[in-house]
C-alpha cells in the first residue's frame, strides 16, 4: 500500500475557478516526490487539498488516502490529529508562518502538547532537540522569530513539521527568497531527515532544476493537471511533454553555453484557471501543437519505462514532412 494515493483530486474555488482538475498521484514511504509548474498551475492548491486547508467554499472531488484512510471524508477531530502526526506542511516564508509575538521555542512544543500530550517540561526538551536535529543551538529556542536569518526560520518551519514526527512532510516552496548558499544547506538537511526518518515526501517548487538533484519522481503540472510524470532526472534531462521541455529549457546549464548565453523559456502565462481552453490546455503556448490539440484533450498514457505525459506527440504522431502545415509555427 502507498502512504499516500491521490485519485482524480479536483478542486474548484468560488466563481468556478477549476485549480486542480483530476490529479493523481502516489507516493511510498521513503520516496520523495517533487511537483513542477509554474505559478498558477495548482501546485499549492494540491498541497493545502491534500491536509484540507483549503479556504472555505472549495469545492474538493476524489480521494486522498493517507495510509489507506480517505483525508476527504474524516471528521474533523481526526483531521485535525492527522494533520501533525500523519502529515504537516512546510510553507514558503517563514516569517508569514511564524508567530511575530512567541518564542520559537513555545511555536515547536505546542504541537507536541496538543497531540502527543507530553509535559510542559518534556515539549520544552523535545524542542530543543528539534533545533539542534535541523541544525540550530537548542539555546535559540529562546528567540523570537524576528531575532533570526531567514534560512534559520525556514529551519525552525522544519523542525515544527518533524515535531509530532509524521509520515508525510509537504514542502511548499521550502528556500523561496533565500540565498544560494542556504537554499542548498536547507535542501540538503530535507534530505537528509527524509533518508533517516523514513517519511515521504511531496516538495513543490518551480525550478526543475532543483526538483531533479532532490527527488526520486517528479510530477510537472499545468492548468490543474500532471501533464508529464517520471524519474526526476529523466523529465529534467529529457523531457517528453512541451511544456515539461519548456521548464527543464528555461534554466542555464552549467558546460552548456548555448543554454548558459540564450536560455529558452516560454512566453505567455497559464490560462486563467476559471477559462481553460478546451483540448489540451497548453496548446495556445506549445510550439508542437497540432490543429486538433485544440478540440482534443490529452490523457497521460505511457512515455517509456515508469513515465507518463499527457501530449500526443508521445504516441510517436510526429508532423511528418509535408504535414508542417498542420503544426502551429510561431506560437512559442
Amino acid at each position: 500500500m502507498s502512504l499516500l494515493d491521490v485519485r482524480d483530486l479536483h478542486v474548484t474555488y468560488p466563481g468556478g475557478a477549476a485549480a486542480v482538475r483530476g490529479v493523481d498521484l502516489a507516493l511510498a514511504a521513503g520516496e520523495k516526490l517533487g511537483v513542477a509548474g509554474e505559478s498558477g498551475c495548482g501546485k499549492s492548491t494540491l498541497a493545502l487539498a491534500l491536509l484540507r486547508l483549503l479556504p472555505a467554499g472549495a469545492r474538493v472531488g476524489g480521494e486522498i488516502l493517507l495510509d489507506g484512510e480517505d483525508v476527504l471524508t474524516m471528521k474533523w477531530g481526526r483531521v485535525r490529529a492527522v494533520r501533525w502526526a500523519g502529515a504537516s506542511i512546510v510553507f514558503q516564508g517563514a516569517m508569514h508562518s511564524l508567530n511575530a509575538v512567541h518564542r520559537i521555542g513555545d511555536q515547536i512544543a505546542e504541537p507536541i502538547l496538543l497531540h502527543r500530550k507530553a509535559s510542559a517540561a518534556g515539549a520544552r526538551k523535545r524542542a530543543g532537540e528539534l533545533l539542534e536535529q535541523v541544525g540550530l543551538p537548542a539555546a535559540r529556542a529562546s528567540a523570537y522569530p524576528h531575532e533570526l536569518s531567514g534560512g534559520q526560520r525556514q529551519r525552525v518551519m522544519i523542525a515544527m513539521a518533524l515535531a509530532c514526527d509524521p509520515r508525510l512532510i509537504i514542502a511548499d516552496e521550502p528556500t523561496t527568497a533565500l540565498d544560494v548558499m542556504i537554499q542548498a544547506q536547507i535542501l540538503r538537511l530535507i534530505e537528509e531527515l527524509v533518508s533517516e526518518q523514513d517519511v515521504g515526501l511531496i516538495m513543490i517548487s518551480h525550478d526543475l532544476a532543483v526538483l531533479a538533484d532532490t527527488c526520486d519522481r517528479l510530477a510537472v503540472m499545468y492548468a490543474g493537471r500532471v501533464v508529464e510524470e517520471g524519474p526526476a532526472r529523466q523529465v529534467y534531462d529529457d523531457a517528453r511533454h512541451p511544456y515539461g521541455r519548456a521548464l527543464s529549457e528555461a534554466f542555464p546549464r552549467i558546460g552548456d553555453p548555448a543554454s548558459r548565453f540564450a536560455p529558452r523559456g516560454l512566453p505567455g502565462d497559464p490560462p486563467d484557471p476559471a477559462a481553460v481552453p478546451s483540448g489540451c490546455a497548453f496548446h495556445p503556448r506549445c510550439p508542437v501543437a497540432l490543429d486538433r490539440c485544440a478540440t482534443e484533450d490529452q490523457a497521460l498514457r505511457a512515455a517509456g519505462a515508469g513515465r507518463r505525459a499527457a501530449c500526443v506527440h508521445v504516441a510517436g504522431e510526429v508532423p511528418a514532412a509535408g504535414a508542417e502545415a498542420e503544426v502551429r509555427s510561431g506560437t512559442v
